[in-house]
């Protein structure tokens, strides 16, 4: 079966993450740098790719990579492309660049070279004077770094965090790739509770369902590869029949979400309904200063108000005193809080045993994490 160069893109700081997953999916000689994880896949594993990567942007072909210091040798290097292994006569294609450090800026005109590129070789290629571009679309990314172009197609469409299921959501919503992330990153495994004392639309805990139930995160969308001759639509049909057959539907979770406005609790049922997780998560109505637990052991992941806002700093202060209070009754518990908030130690009154950078789209923003102690061996 036909090989292809993979490119799965990926927010700065969860490279490693998207790395992990790759190769979970059984892919070998994986390359983690800045942005992205390279690897080699088939047909089948393309599709894989964009049913289950929890934490990736976007699935890329990555077709060529060249230097180019002028538009001459941008447009001759895209015309080495075999474009009519991909394209058909009536594709359409739609260029996006973009370029960073190099002799190239001009976004909009290195667009229009490579689609004027790309149209020369399918024309002379299809014997035609003019391509009707009426069927259907395959997306191009031209990337150009420091004068090297790399030149991609995307595979996915919409983002891989349009996973089907948030019809709705609040005013600053998580996306659904960084959710995944920060519960990837916190090892819960769907055997010990959880809980979101601030779950605003639920995002966080869907994901961690979805994640213990091991749900495909893009089995109930669609991928505009899909309909790709060169792949096929096997492919995809093959690999969501392997991903249902796998879903966990016997495991039984501990996972409460709460949050005092009701409309969040009512939009966060909906959206764990649409997920086909919502008979694991118990959403209540509640202040984050009722929270308790007899629990002995439990993880809290929470993504609390970030106080942005200069009116809004004040509240967000003395919020974190009171969650460092709350949460420090629960002290066999482990917890991990993300805010973009710069003193959030200093106002939970507690030094984090471990803290990582993200980002949450371009907030800079971090990943309190204070470890409990493991609960013992069940005999």
């Amino acid at each position: 079966m036909e090989q292809y160069n993979v490119i799965a893109t990926s927010t700065f700081g969860i490279e490693g993450i998207v790395g992990e997953e790759v190769k979970a999916l059984g892919f070998e000689n994986v390359k983690v740098e800045n942005g992205k994880v390279e690897y080699v896949s088939d047909g089948n594993g393309i599709a894989r790719s964009n049913l289950w990567l929890r934490c990736a942007d976007r699935v890329f072909i990555k077709l060529a990579e060249f230097k180019a210091e002028s538009f001459e040798e941008l447009f001759n290097g895209t015309n080495q492309i075999p474009w009519e292994k991909y394209i058909p006569e009536n594709g359409e294609f739609i260029i996006n660049a973009k370029s960073v450090k190099s002799k190239l800026f001009s976004l909009s005109d290195c667009q229009r070279i490579v689609k004027k590129s790309v149209a020369k070789r399918l024309s002379d290629y299809y014997e035609v004077e003019w391509l009707a571009e009426t069927g259907d679309k395959f997306p191009v990314l031209v990337s150009i770094l420091k004068d090297i172009v790399t030149v991609s197609l995307d595979t996915s469409g919409e983002g891989l965090h349009k996973r089907g299921y948030r019809e709705m959501g609040n005013v600053a919503p998580m996306k659904e790739t960084l959710a995944a992330a920060i519960v990837k990153i916190s090892r819960w495994n769907g055997k010990i509770p959880l809980i979101d004392p601030m779950c605003g639309t639920g995002t966080i805990l869907i994901e961690a369902a979805m994640i213990g139930r091991n749900i495909a995160p893009g089995i109930s969308r669609k991928f505009i590869s899909e309909n790709w001759s060169f792949l096929g639509q096997a492919v995809y049909k093959e690999e969501r029949k392997k991903a249902y057959d796998s879903m966990k539907y016997d495991l039984d979770m501990n996972i409460k979400g709460y949050d005092i406005d009701k409309k969040s609790i009512s939009i966060a049922r909906k959206n764990a309904e649409l997920a086909g997780v919502d008979d694991t998560i118990d959403f209540e109505v509640q202040d984050a200063s009722d929270l308790t637990s007899d629990v002995k052991y439990g993880y809290i992941i929470s993504n609390p108000p970030y106080g942005e806002r200069l009116s809004d700093k004040e509240k967000v202060k003395k919020l974190y005193g009171m969650m460092g209070k709350i949460y420090g009754g629960l002290d066999t518990w482990s917890k991990y809080i993300f805010t973009s908030h710069e003193d959030f130690e200093n106002c939970f009154g507690k030094k984090a045993t471990k803290n990582r950078k993200l980002y949450n789209g371009k907030i800079k923003s971090y990943l309190y994490q204070y470890f409990g102690p493991k609960p013992p061996k069940k005999k």
